[in-house]
């Protein structure tokens, strides 16, 4: 009886032994989870002050980008579906006083009314090149076109530009870089002969080039023109004016083409650039 009454106690001692080692493992674990919830917390505070204070300037950035936006539709104007700001209506229309109101009678839109006046500015630039058997001046709305027969700018069968073009290039010259909106386009034209290869030349296609080119490069260099405001091309011989079947005909297709070309875009855009 003792001997069971023994075991019953010492099953009991260790009972509660195990239960109060489980218990203060129990409350250790609650402590660690209670702490890290409290760090965890602390965080989650911290990440939503720093949120808050980013929402805050998010919301300030976007206040001034609205503000701008208003204030620079209130500026903007839709004149005949092309959007201008007020200064460059006014500076549109000082540019159009310049002309004659005759000269601008038939015009319907603002768009019509620029490319009259853009029109009339190059005939009244173009009085200073006189035509005759070698020059011929052509324009079509606001496109000039000037053609120029090779024996005034080359020697036969070269493309190296002789001294007596540089009179006639400085007068183009002198008209595109009075204005900064027009850009320059250089062709090169030749006839239907065939030519003897050289190193260099081997063709109609590389004469017609390397003359378009030579004209560029003598313009940006010896001229003054601005370089991104020139374009070479050529044409060989597959452009001609007339048949090439004659002598003078020949020497007819033998040409540079030179057009003048305003770029509406650019002079808008100078316009904003002196706002």
């Amino acid at each position: 009886m003792k001997r069971i009454s023994v075991i019953v106690l010492s099953t009991l001692f260790l009972t509660a032994c195990v239960s109060k080692k489980k218990y203060a493992a129990l409350e250790q674990d609650n402590g660690e989870l209670k702490s890290e919830l409290t760090k965890t917390k602390v965080a989650k505070d911290e990440l939503e002050g720093k949120f808050e204070a980013i929402q805050a300037r998010v919301d300030s950035y976007n206040s001034k980008i609205n503000s701008l936006t208003e204030d620079n539709n209130a500026k903007l104007v839709n004149v005949d579906g092309v959007v201008i700001s007020e200064n460059q209506k006014v500076a549109l229309r000082e540019s159009l006083k310049k002309v004659p109101p005759a000269y601008l009678a038939t015009a319907k839109t603002l768009k019509d009314s620029m490319n009259l006046a853009v029109q009339f500015n190059l005939k009244e630039s173009m009085d200073n090149i006189e035509e005759d058997d070698d020059i011929s001046i052509k324009i079509e709305e606001t496109v000039v076109m000037i053609s120029i027969s090779d024996k005034m700018l080359f020697d036969s069968g070269s493309y190296r530009i002789s001294n007596k073009a540089n009179e006639i290039l400085q007068k183009i010259a002198n008209v595109v870089n009075s204005e900064e909106s027009l850009d320059i386009m250089v062709e090169g034209h030749t006839d239907d002969k065939a030519l003897k290869s050289t190193s260099s030349v081997k063709d109609n296609w590389d004469l017609s080039v390397l003359r378009a080119t030579s004209v560029v490069k003598k313009l940006q260099k010896d001229h003054g023109v601005a370089p991104e405001k020139l374009i070479a091309a050529g044409r060989s011989f597959y452009q001609p004016l007339v048949a090439n079947d004659t002598k003078e005909n020949r020497a007819t297709n033998r040409r540079t083409r030179i057009v003048i070309l305003p770029n509406i875009d650019k002079f808008f855009a100078l316009m904003s650039s002196n706002e």
